[in-house]
């Protein structure tokens, strides 16, 4: 079999599944999108095997983890099957088609998120990583004493402990943008912290706590203007939204494949080719070098330059999957889905008085996730006293602990509803009364 056709294969056997399971979509219609948003019905839980086994469940903590179609779970077990070898080390059959493999799903990713060339797209173990990887090789080859570096209160503490490490190592100074009552950053905030001293902004895209969606493109142009860098954390907006690493200006762009219906520890970074390759690597042996000698080693291109050791070639095969089940489902559907299913979720949330939403009471305002507390009882305890009613949601400070105290919220807690596409109706109205139970166990 020449190269080309063995790629081929490989493509077509890593999403088959996930390429069939919803065909009649690859290309979303109005009709479709109508239908997407009809939340009492539901054609997606089938092809989730936890929700297709737990029917009784109300899964509403997507924005921790979503749940993995079969069509992911299959490649993952086919990958094992059918190509198990280590990716890059040798030269028989089975290592060059995970090594194929690894490459064919790096060309999925580039083009999921429109990013111009596939050599750019570094895998990783999760958005942590990536970021971390920004902010300590990247950082410091650009950061100088004085500088400033800004993000805003609403970053997950993957996005935020980073630079607080960097901006301590260079002498810079860590700045922060605040929203208006609604989670918005404004013109007046953005002119009043974004200047000459600006060397990074580093944002999240949607916040896991607000769901709102930051004004990336604005926040990189302004930044640019400046002669600056933007960083964007994509973990939340990559599941929900169609993304353009190019259209928003970013200079970086993370985000993990578990939240996206794929594999725990899979995650990427994408980056300007001209900064990868100017940065040093984060972490350094097997693979990632061009050669060794006793006392000194050069680095191998961009990307094997920051992916040293053994790769998650399964992981990554399956990331693929997830990929094209996304494609095959359409984002334009899952959008108008998860947005009718928060415009619900909201309007009959705001019947009980006992509740109060965090953010904006604007459900368009919230991207898949609504973070609330029932007034006078403690957030662990409305999880866990939901969860006795199978329905599963978040509680606690959701790694983003700043942004909770410059809230306001008590216990530096709330509990977080945060909703996907394979939800529906029921399972909103199983949240609803389960919130009233909560209210009745406490109050009577």
């Amino acid at each position: 079999m020449s190269a080309s056709a063995n790629n081929a294969e490989l493509d077509r056997t890593a999403c088959a599944v996930a390429d069939a399971a919803h065909a009649a979509q690859a290309s979303a219609t109005a009709g479709d999108i109508v239908c997407a948003a009809n939340i009492a019905e539901n054609p997606y839980k089938r092809d989730f095997p936890l929700l297709a086994n737990h029917p009784d469940l109300v899964f509403l903590d997507s924005a921790a983890t979503a749940q993995r179609p079969a069509a992911v779970l299959d490649a993952q077990r086919r990958f094992y099957e059918e190509m198990n070898a280590n990716a890059l080390r040798g030269l028989y059959r089975l290592s060059v088609e995970a090594t194929e493999a690894i490459e064919i799903a790096r060309q999925r990713v580039a083009k999921f998120i429109g990013a111009p060339d596939a050599h750019d797209i570094v895998l990783t173990r999760n958005a942590s990583e990536s970021l971390n990887i920004v902010a300590k090789a990247f950082a410091p080859t650009v950061l100088e004493p004085g500088d400033e570096v800004c993000i805003t209160i609403m970053e997950h503490h993957s996005n935020l402990i980073p630079w607080q490490q960097a901006c301590r190592a260079a002498g810079a100074k860590l700045v922060y943008l605040y929203p208006d009552e609604n989670g918005v950053i404004t013109p007046e905030e953005m002119d009043a912290k974004i200047g000459p001293k600006t060397k990074i902004l580093s944002v999240v895209h949607v916040s896991n706590v607000l769901g709102v969606q930051n004004p990336v493109e604005e926040l990189g142009r302004r930044v640019h203007e400046q002669g600056g860098y933007l960083v964007v954390d994509g973990a939340q907006s990559t599941p929900h939204i169609h993304v353009d690493v190019q259209a928003i200006g970013a200079d970086f762009f993370a985000f993990s494949a578990h939240k996206l219906f794929g594999p725990f520890g899979m995650g990427v970074l994408w980056g300007r080719d001209e900064l990868l390759n100017a940065m040093p690597p984060f972490l350094t042996g097997g693979e990632m070098i061009d050669s060794v000698t006793e006392q000194d080693a050069t680095w191998a291109p961009v990307p094997e330059k920051f992916e040293a050791g053994t790769q998650d070639a399964a992981g990554i095969y399956a990331t693929a999957a997830a990929i094209a089940y996304v494609e095959s489902v359409g984002l334009d559907v899952i959008a108008a889905r998860e947005q009718a299913l928060v415009r619900y979720c909201v309007g009959e949330m705001a019947k009980l008085p006992f509740v109060t939403i965090i953010g904006s009471p604007d459900p368009d305002m919230h991207h898949g996730v609504i973070s609330f507390n029932v007034d006078g009882i403690h957030p662990h305890d409305v999880a866990s006293i939901l969860d006795m009613d199978q329905v599963a949601i978040r509680a606690g400070h959701h790694c983003a602990q700043p942004l909770l105290t410059w809230l306001g919220v008590e216990n530096l807690a709330c509990c977080r509803a945060s909703l996907a596409f394979y939800n529906d109706k029921k399972d909103v109205d199983a949240l609803i009364e389960g919130l009233g139970n909560v209210w009745r166990t406490f109050n009577g």
